[in-house]
This record gives C-alpha cells, structure tokens and sequence, in this order.
C-alpha cells in the first residue's frame, strides 16, 4: 500500500464515529480511477508548452481538492454543531421534567412557611426554611427562574386569570395577586403563574375582559 493511500485509509477510519465507514465512504465523481498516478510527468525532452500545461493541470487539481476539503471540514464542523445542540436540548427537556415533577414540593414548602402553628416550635419552621431555600438555589442554578407577578400588567402568556375583580384604583388588567408562582426553565415556560387580575369598566359600565386567556390555550 502506497504512502497516499495509507494516508486516505487513516482519514477514513477518523471518520467512522460520524457513522462514516471506509466501505461506505463515496468516491467523488471527478476523482481519478484506481492505479491512475494523474499528469504524467513530463519527459525531460518535452517542450515548454507540455510542462507549462502539465503545471496547470496540477495546479487544477490542487485547488480542485483544496476546496473538496474544506467543504468535508464544514460538513464536519455542522455535524458537530448539531450533534452538541440536539445533546443540550436532549438534556434541557429531560431536566425540566424533572424539575417540573418537583415543583408541588416546593408549593408545599410554602404553603407550610406561611401557615405556621404557634404551638410548632420555631427551629423547626427555620429548619424548613433552609431546606427549601437549599432546594430552591440548586434549581435556580440549573436554569429555573419564578415569573414575577405583583404589579405587572396581565401576560397570557405567562400568565393564567383563575380570578377577576373589579378595582378602579388598579390599572385594567394589573396582577394584584398571586394564588400559585409559575416558572420558566431556560427561558422556556416550564408553568405559568395563576393569578388574580383587576379589570376596569367601560363607561357603559360593563367589563373590559381583555385577553384573559390561561396561558398556553
């Protein structure tokens, strides 16, 4: 075996964990046939002309493989891109249905904090605290934000009216309480935040509903 073809075995079988086998490898269609050695190298009575082409020839063919190699080298940068993302995406889905499995326990962690009984001694209740603080920063850490509510105006999005009251003193469609927190997970709605939303009159006196749609429908 000659030091070229030793040279595209060792190529071939770098590429095999691309799902890439030497059996299966195409040979390009402007490739050379087999045993061919390309130009053949001028005699040393050839005349100008037949060296001059032959330079040409060879320098065709150079870049001819020059770029044939760096388009297999973008093919193979892609191909790599996209397997990194789709493997972070892989993990991003999984992980969040885990942390969505685990967000009733942190509804219970608060539920617990604000309901506190008196007759519960208080190192109990700060023993809870920073369990649930504990949990809370790893899950931040892993890409888990709460959707901030009080204040903000209405967002179907992000946002589910499981209540709607009446307040003058409110902007139309102004958050005024939150009855569950939502979540989102690397930017991406993981839950949305059921809240209760104030809703101005028109001045025929009727509602003004709005878009008060759950978030998601």
């Amino acid at each position: 075996m000659t030091a070229q073809n030793e040279g595209g075995s060792a190529i071939l079988t770098k590429l095999e964990p691309f799902g890439i086998s030497p059996a299966k490898a195409e040979v390009p269609k402007d490739a050379p046939p087999p045993g061919s050695q390309g130009p053949s190298v001028p005699s040393p009575g050839a005349s100008v002309s037949d060296i001059t082409a032959t330079i040409q020839q060879l320098q065709a063919e150079n870049r001819m493989l020059y770029d044939r190699l760096l388009r297999k080298q973008a093919e193979l940068e892609n191909m790599r891109r996209r397997m990194q993302r789709e493997k972070q995406e892989y993990f991003d889905q999984a992980n969040a249905g885990l942390i969505r499995a685990l967000l009733p326990s942190l509804d219970a962690f608060e539920r617990a904090l604000k309901a506190r009984d008196q007759r519960v001694p208080d190192g109990f209740f700060q023993g809870m605290e920073l369990i649930y603080s504990g949990l809370l920063q790893v899950l931040e850490r892993a890409g888990l934000a709460r959707i901030e509510v009080l204040g903000h105006t209405f967002d179907p999005h992000l946002h589910q009216a499981v209540e709607i009251v009446k307040d003058d003193r409110r902007r139309d469609q102004e958050i005024v309480e939150e009855l569950l927190p939502g979540f989102t997970f690397r930017q991406q709605l993981l839950r949305p935040s059921m809240v209760k939303v104030a809703v101005a009159k028109r001045e025929n006196g009727s509602q003004r509903l709005g878009d008060l749609h759950p978030a998601g429908s």
